[in-house]
């Protein structure tokens, strides 16, 4: 009889402890901060894949950066956008927190960068994208003013339009970028020239189109994508600014960068012999942390010649 009762007794006792320790447990969980939501763009295009690699480096970023700055939810915005759009609602803080693009003067002067360059400076290094049955075309073309014979194509409000201009290259544009490859394919322009990371995805995007990569000519003009945050957000460009740091120290930013798909591809394009034309980029801010070397690739002797 007594033994029953002192079972009962250490019965109660365990009821209460567990009581108590999920009702420690419910207000440890209460007064935890809830996860920073942080929303970043969809692409434009779908499907793109283009967004892949630099969705990669802000997980990247914000998990280094989780012990000083908490936990996070990255969430893409409701709908596609088209880039000035994009950086538009940055800039008024609806629908997004941050955004990857090319920097230049008058967007470091409207958002706030983190000057770490995302792809160490790859989207500087552009190929040709061209009709099928047009290398005959290029096959000529020694300089920059051998290329100014012909037309490319670009965005709109992309900077590369700017600069293409100011190195006396024709750029016819549009508004969309989707719209680019059958404007291409349909000849309204001469050639669309693209990242080294981005050619290959969209040439597997628009097989039916009859669109090929030139195959002896490299552009290059000193760039930096970066991400961009509203001026206000300066608790969250410090995150970015300390998680990329971290990754870079640590050696996981750079194992990123060389084992992901998309950085493999155009690693590989680049070691091919091609001839380069280097153009000046007038829009490049003169904060461009060009001094650190960590920041960069530097592309093969081949590729230069």
């Amino acid at each position: 009889m007594r033994a029953r009762q002192r079972n009962r007794g250490w019965v109660a006792v365990l009821r209460a402890l567990g009581l108590v320790a999920s009702t420690a447990l419910a207000v440890a969980s209460a007064s935890e901060p809830a996860p920073e939501r942080i929303r970043y763009p969809q692409q434009e295009a779908s499907p793109d894949r283009r967004s892949d690699y630099f969705l990669a480096v802000l997980e990247l970023a914000l998990s280094k950066s989780a012990a000083p700055f908490g936990a996070y939810q990255l969430m893409p915005a409701d709908t596609g956008m088209q880039q000035a759009r994009a950086l538009e609602s940055l800039l008024s803080q609806r629908h997004l927190d941050v955004v990857w693009t090319i920097t230049s003067r008058e967007r470091e002067q409207q958002l706030l960068p983190i000057r770490i360059p995302l792809d160490k400076g790859l989207y500087g290094y552009r190929v040709l994208l061209i009709r099928t049955g047009d290398q005959h075309r290029f096959d000529r073309v020694r300089t920059l003013g051998d290329l100014a014979s012909l037309t490319a194509g670009q965005g709109h409000d992309w900077p590369d339009t700017k600069i293409l201009r100011a190195n006396g290259l024709k750029v016819e544009t549009n508004s969309r970028y989707s719209s680019s490859f059958e404007m291409l394919a349909r000849a309204r322009f001469d050639y669309f020239p693209r990242g080294v990371s981005e050619i290959g995805p969209e040439l597997r995007q628009h097989p039916a189109l009859s669109l090929a990569m030139e195959q002896r000519l490299l552009l290059y003009y000193p760039s930096a994508m970066y991400f961009f945050v509203n001026p206000q957000a300066q608790r969250l460009a410090a995150r970015l600014q300390s998680g990329l740091e971290t990754a870079l120290a640590d050696g996981s930013f750079d194992r990123l960068f060389h084992e992901h798909p998309a950085m493999q591809e155009a690693l590989q394009l680049l070691r091919q012999p091609r001839r380069l034309l280097t153009l000046d980029n007038p829009l490049l801010p003169a904060e461009t942390p060009l001094a650190t070397a960590r920041y960069w690739y530097r592309a093969p002797a081949p590729a230069r010649q």
